[in-house]
């Protein structure tokens, strides 16, 4: 038997801070307790000393110095450490947290500060509406971010906060199963495909939701122009290292973000992270589409990626035209469509998907292999060597091209065959100058080959590049994606055909736009306000037809047409060099940058990885890939975690299948990406 003192001295007493808005002084309150108390039990003792009648579910116990949630309630004291010394806060687990999204709109919501990253994204992602949320993340802004933005407001004396979409009541707490707002798994339409209002029938589920029609309005609408004066203010013209140094400050995935030091009320940036964006449907995505476009919209306009004069005005036109749509769809009422009854809808489209339905094209036979055979001219650059195109006779079949002197020599043997699986495809054109161009960087043993194609006219282009874009992935033009491919790049290159009509000039006296707003501040400097509008209205006669939501995934496709979509800069040092080299990770490939010209000097393919590690001791990422190819560098310009989880993630998204009803394996994703640290 115990006696009482040996009973007092098993047990100690621990302080707990209780963060609680009704007590007016948050007040330190201290238990007697011992090692074998479990944490539910310190909860209960707590919650009877502040004597306050309340829910307390979504309230628990944080560990500042170890910087961790004790959320393991059947857990002791002794099993956590926990010990008299221990400074404990009782907290709740959902706070405010104000968040900027890529349509540079502050949502302030309550997010989960226990839950890790990826969840909390997850049911951010679910109060906004944006279905496939593992494609985004959360980005801590380095300190100077919002600095700029707040010059401006020195001399306004209104608040900020009317910039600010309240979202208090968001359905992100803990408890029941919340109401989905807009979100919705089922095969409902919840949007009008065209101009992106939510669809009538969807109308009455706003109420349940903090997204009403309004906000609703907000996220799924782009927003006006910013002046050319606050574009110029947010512009910094950017090297690759100062690229690099903006990627960070990504948050961990597997970890929350109390324990990532993110503070109540803190703002951070909502951005897609990750660049496969699986699945865009219009009638679901109208919020997505949008936030989708913003985030494509200012990487242009800013200049985080690279684009030639004409694709800039093709963006321009395309903005001008979203921005004027925008506006009348904000103004009209669209409640009064007709309404198609969905299951009847749903049945014939089943009835067409069992007979086979209408087929575009008829089906050739499946054992054909697709082959591509016309004259083009070749260049490889070498040094103090003219750039001179040659004409060969070219054979394109599965992922490979062979090149003869003529097409009489086709059945001998070819001058070179080039492998295309894993290359680098860049186009190189200029559609005013007639010049319909394809650089190819092949990777070899010793770094990359280069190899210029040049075509004659836009059809040879388009199904030239689509056979090389799919070769590049390791695919044939038998792949299904091929035809789109080719119909992409064509819609793509008839938008930037000038066709100078007598409209453009009676427009331009109509003019009501300021062309400063659609184009980078470098590219508005070297035009006069006027050319530039003529030149962007020139360029809007070719979308000038479309509706909204097609507009937005037509700028959507441009982005990622360019050269440097998808790729995130990190600066590195590969073991064994002497000098920091800048990799760009992208959905499906490792490259190795030179720091100081920007060019590739070796890339590697995901599907040539065998396996991946880091070791956590020296910060150094691993890579072992097919045929005994090894790398391995440490990140200078954020920790190696970030990188990790950045290959680990695209990894993962490379898994998913539209069988899936949008469900995740979460645990697969923290296995590919968590790490051992």
């Amino acid at each position: 038997m115990l006696s009482s003192s040996d009973f007092a001295s098993a047990s100690w007493e621990l302080v707990v801070h209780v963060d609680h808005p009704d007590i007016e002084e948050q007040k330190d309150i201290t238990l007697r307790v011992s090692g074998d108390l479990h944490v539910g039990g310190v909860m209960l003792k707590l919650v009877e000393q502040i004597n306050i009648s309340q829910d307390w579910s979504d309230f628990a116990l944080w560990w500042e110095q170890k910087h961790c949630w004790l959320l393991k309630t059947h857990w002791t004291l002794d099993k956590y450490g926990v010990q008299a010394d221990a400074k404990l806060l009782f907290t709740p687990q959902h706070k405010m947290l104000r968040l900027r999204l890529p349509n540079v709109k502050t949502v302030r919501l309550r997010v989960s500060f226990s839950a890790v990253v990826f969840k909390a994204v997850s049911d951010i992602c679910k109060t906004l509406n944006i279905r496939r949320s593992e494609e985004l993340s959360l980005l801590k802004p380095s300190g100077d971010y919002f600095k700029k933005k707040k010059k401006k407001d020195k001399n306004n004396k209104e608040p900020i906060t009317e910039d600010i979409l309240n979202l208090e009541c968001s359905p992100t707490v803990a408890g029941p199963p919340v109401s989905p707002g807009l979100y919705s798994k089922t095969m409902t339409p919840i949007y009008d495909p065209i101009n992106g209002t939510p669809a009538s029938s969807t109308m009455t589920w706003f109420s349940d939701s903090p997204l009403t029609e309004q906000n609703c309005s907000v996220l799924a609408f782009s927003q006006p122009p910013q002046s050319p004066e606050a574009l110029a203010d947010m512009y910094q013209p950017r090297s690759l290292v100062d690229k690099a140094k903006l990627n960070a400050g990504w948050l961990d995935s597997s970890r929350s973000l109390m324990e990532q030091g993110i503070q109540e009320d803190e703002q951070v940036l909502l951005r897609f992270k990750y660049y496969t964006f699986f699945d865009l449907n219009p009638k679901y995505d109208a919020v997505r589409i949008n936030q989708l476009y913003e985030q494509a919209r200012w990487a242009i306009l800013l200049e985080e990626i690279d684009c030639t004069e004409e694709e800039m005005l093709i963006f321009a036109a395309l903005q001008y035209h979203i921005s004027k749509l925008s506006l009348s769809a904000e103004i009209q009422d669209f409640t009064n469509e007709s309404e198609v009854d969905e299951v009847e809808a749903a049945l014939s489209n089943l009835e067409v998907t069992l007979e086979g339905g209408k087929a575009d094209n008829t089906l050739e036979d499946i054992t054909d292999i697709p082959k591509l055979a016309d004259n083009l001219r070749l260049f490889r650059p070498k040094k103090l060597m003219l750039k001179t195109f040659k004409q060969y006779w070219f054979v394109f079949k599965d992922t490979s091209i062979a090149y003869f002197k003529n097409k009489e020599l086709e059945q001998g043997e070819p001058v070179e065959k080039l492998n295309l699986r894993g290359c680098e495809v860049v186009p190189d054109v200029n559609v005013a100058g007639r010049k319909f161009g394809i650089k190819l960087l092949i990777p070899v043993a010793d770094g990359m080959n280069e190899v210029y194609l040049r075509c004659d006219h836009e059809n040879q282009y388009a199904r030239w590049m689509a056979a090389c874009i799919l070769a590049s992935k390791g695919k044939t033009m038998a792949d299904s994606s091929y035809q789109p491919e080719v119909l992409n790049i064509l819609s793509f290159l008839r938008m930037k055909n000038r066709n100078s009509t007598s409209q453009v000039t009676s427009s331009l006296e109509n003019m009501d736009m300021n062309p400063e707003c659609f184009v980078s501040p470098r590219c508005a400097k070297k035009h006069k306000s006027k050319q530039l509008a003529a030149r962007i209205l020139e360029a809007h006669q070719n979308v000038a037809q479309m509706p909204l939501v097609e507009a937005k995934l037509r700028f959507i496709q441009a982005w990622q047409s360019l050269p440097e979509f998808g790729l995130t800069y990190y600066l590195v040092r590969f073991k064994g060099s002497k000098k920091d080299d800048i990799l760009g990770v992208s959905y499906n490939r490792l490259i190795r940058i030179d720091a100081a010209t920007g060019i590739p000097i070796t890339t590697w393919r995901f599907t040539n990885m065998k396996q991946w590690n880091v070791n956590w001791e020296i910060r150094q990422v691993a890579i072992e890939f097919d045929q005994n190819v090894s790398i391995a560098f440490t990140c200078l310009s954020a920790d190696c975690k970030i990188v990790h989880e950045y290959i680990g993630g695209y990894i993962f998204l490379s898994t998913r299948s539209k069988d899936q009803n949008e469900t995740l394996d979460e645990d697969l994703f923290h296995k590919l990406t968590g790490g051992q640290d």
